[in-house]
């Protein structure tokens, strides 16, 4: 295959894509209206983390098969891979959509394939999407043809599961889904599966609703358990070994581009259908507030009453320096709201991004009350306790993604916490249970 692609949007998805076509030997034009990240990308500098990103960059580059800069160039495919947030009342903001669609209306030809591969709200392709290409004067399907192929990777084996996973597309008509598949067996070892366009979008949607539905079950039972006097991990555990039954674990809130974001979608199409989808949604966004109170508390049960809280970890999940709808974020805002004193503690967040941050680990647990972890990254798994408990005004660390060993920070002093664990409450604390 000899085609040109053109790729808008280099972020987490765009740039790792721009990169496997380009090291599969297609001519590749990426493309970014930030202009700080195309600057770093042409000097085979990252702006985002990815494992393995930097080899492949660098071999992309080198080759003379990817270039990159601010504006669109003629192409024989469009891969449109961009952000597509909610907007603060919770609806679908499109707008990157749009204008990136729009910014490669004068650079279509016919014979061209457009592919969105943005997670984006069932008949955008259709609704949003078509209206735009028609600008182009070609007909759609015979002219120009257009899928939608989303991504379906986990940040951290971005690479692995681009070229592993199965594939959905989803074409406005047959050729162009045939023309899509085509496309992507360029890298792409799983099976590919070709349907209609608003199938595919709805696929996707699914997927992330599903496990958030999945979370939001898991946090109930958390507090559940709490209630109750148990250990919810073990239960979780246990009840998995059921071969029809694969529990998520709860957490202090979903966060990310994908889970905390897409369910909205469906809520915004069918409010009155959608109920289950909603109140999940609500229950996940209910726990970063639920985490503060928690965290208030324990200070209170041991009669801190100016207590500081070095908060360890930003990032949505372990491994990745993505902070985009971080549960961190809304931890911190109501310990704020709740007057509570804190740092903030990323290694993966190479830049300070908040006013209380810092990237030294002495720093942020100097004369700190309470260590809460709030993103389980292998940093934290390892920490030694007797090397940061030197540094704090009290031994207490509050684990929300149980990640940390239990017997060992105890045995260094520590009053040990985990979300969702009433049964094996800190050895400095009673065991009363409420009804």
């Amino acid at each position: 295959m000899s085609k040109k692609i053109c790729v808008i949007g280099l972020g987490y998805i765009g740039l790792p894509t721009a990169v496997m076509f380009a090291n599969h030997g297609l001519q590749v034009h990426g493309v970014d209206i930030n202009e700080k990240a195309v600057s770093m990308i042409q000097k085979k500098q990252l702006h985002i983390e990815e494992n393995g990103l930097q080899e492949r960059l660098n071999q992309a580059i080198d080759s003379g098969k990817l270039t990159v800069s601010t504006t669109p160039e003629e192409a024989d495919v469009f891969i449109i891979a961009v952000p597509s947030p909610i907007n603060p009342d919770k609806t679908a903001n499109l707008d990157y959509v749009r204008a990136a669609t729009q910014s490669i209306v004068p650079y279509v030809r016919s014979g061209n394939l457009v592919v969105l591969e943005s997670t984006v709200p069932p008949r955008t392709v259709e609704d949003v999407m078509l209206p735009i290409l028609r600008e182009t004067g070609l007909e759609i399907g015979t002219e120009l043809y257009v899928s939608h192929s989303p991504e379906r990777v986990i940040p951290g084996r971005i690479f692995e599961e681009l070229t592993n996973n199965d594939r959905i597309i989803g074409g406005i008509n047959e050729e162009s889904s045939r023309l899509t598949a085509e496309l992507y067996k360029t890298f792409v070892k799983g099976t590919i599966h070709l349907t209609d366009a608003t199938t595919a979008e709805m696929v996707k949607v699914m997927e992330n609703t599903y496990r958030d539905v999945n979370i939001a079950f898991a946090n109930e039972l958390a507090k559940i358990s709490e209630k109750i006097g148990i250990d919810v991990w073990e239960a979780i555990r246990l009840a998995n070994f059921h071969p029809r039954v694969n529990i998520h674990f709860p957490g202090p809130g979903v966060g990310g581009h994908c889970i905390a974001v897409d369910p909205w979608f469906l809520v915004e199409l069918q409010p009155e259908l959608a109920k289950m989808i909603h109140l999940s949604r609500q229950t996940n966004d209910s726990m970063p507030e639920y985490t503060a109170l928690k965290i208030k508390q324990i200070l209170n049960e041991k009669g801190i009453k100016h207590g500081r809280v070095a908060v360890f970890g930003l990032a949505f999940k372990g491994n990745v320096d993505d902070m985009r709808e971080s549960p961190s974020l809304e931890v911190i805002h109501h310990l704020e709201q709740l007057g509570i004193d804190y740092t903030a503690y990323d290694p993966h967040i190479k830049e300070n991004q908040l006013s209380q941050q810092t990237q030294e680990l002495e720093q942020a647990v100097a004369h700190a009350d309470m260590i809460v972890i709030l993103t389980d990254h292998q940093e934290f798994k390892y920490l030694q306790p007797e090397q940061v408990g030197a540094h704090m005004r009290t031994s207490i660390i509050f684990d929300t993604k149980h990640c940390i060993e239990r017997g060992l920070w105890e045995e260094n002093g520590f009053d040990v916490h985990v979300l969702g664990d009433a049964k094996h409450r800190s050895k400095y604390e009673k065991h009363t249970f409420s009804n």
